[in-house]
């Protein structure tokens, strides 16, 4: 374990019982993600806290997905009350993040906003490959325009997408470098690329260098395999600009944080990767 770190993880999926019974049967991807079998079923909120506390991660953000339209047989919305109430169960471990769907249109808009001033979710999240919708899409830019209106950071999915589900195969979208459009054109948006950008790392690492208002989240990817511009990036010129995540659940709290360790990043770069970047951007005020 990272020692004295008390991680902010700010890619994780909630994963209790209730919260995986309306969704459609995802085993292969879980398979191929090799997420344990122990978890198709779901944890409780306490077993996910026990796991975090083993890991050295002391906050975790939760996401209330929006996986493609909720009408779709192959698709899911979580729902924001479920994310709500698991925070307000355990207020000094979750916050809250908004799923967006851009088929919900003004409706969607007026949901985020409503669960940001009066359910205090602290952020946005959406997948752009779900809905084929690339990220400078604009479908896109009414809930962009929300988020600055707001003052919250938008997450969202850059990279290659995987094969969900066999019966519903969505193309991958989410080039980094269409966020370069993006932060043209909303230059007071906090832009989250997460998921790292893989294959097209080194051009997410151009983006966040490029513009002010575009960082990366370290998740989704196991850190052992992450790319070596990507690691120099972390522990040199680009130690303000990316955040620690694992989408759990597929990585693994510990694992994920034992292989940050053997990255030897120096420890100021370290500290603002698994803690500092994540406090800053999101306005938590934790010491």
């Amino acid at each position: 374990m990272i020692k004295n770190t008390r991680a902010i993880d700010i890619v994780v999926n909630i994963w209790t019982a209730q919260a995986l019974a309306n969704r459609p049967d995802r085993a292969d991807f879980y398979k191929k993600m090799r997420v344990p079998s122990e978890l198709y079923e779901g944890i409780s909120l306490e077993t996910m806290i026990q796991r975090m506390d083993d890991a050295g991660i002391e906050r975790a953000m939760l996401i209330a997905a929006k996986v493609g339209d909720r009408n779709h047989p192959y698709c899911y919305h979580v729902p924001y009350d479920l994310v709500k109430e698991a925070v307000q169960h355990y207020p000094n471990r979750f916050y809250a993040l908004a799923g967006l769907d851009p088929t919900e249109g003004m409706n969607g808009v007026r949901a985020l906003e409503k669960a940001v001033k009066e359910d205090g979710f602290i952020g946005a999240h959406f997948y752009p490959h779900w809905f084929e919708l690339a990220p400078d899409h604009a479908r896109w830019y009414p809930f962009y325009a929300k988020c600055v209106e707001l003052d919250i950071p938008v997450q969202l999915q850059v990279g290659q997408s995987m094969i969900y589900d066999a019966r519903y195969p969505r193309k991958s979208v989410g080039r980094p470098i269409s966020l370069d459009t993006v932060a043209c054109d909303f230059p007071e948006l906090k832009i989250i690329g997460i998921h790292v950008g893989i294959p097209w790392t080194d051009e997410m690492i151009a983006m966040a260098w490029k513009h002010a208002n575009v960082y990366i989240g370290c998740d989704a990817h196991s850190p052992q395999y992450w790319p070596e511009s990507f690691v120099k990036f972390i522990n040199s010129y680009g130690q303000d600009k990316v955040m620690f995540g694992t989408d759990f659940p597929i990585l693994r709290f510990d694992r994920t944080v034992q292989e940050i360790e053997a990255l030897n990043i120096r420890p100021g770069p370290l500290q603002k990767l698994m803690r500092d970047n994540a406090n800053r951007l999101y306005k938590l005020g934790l010491d």
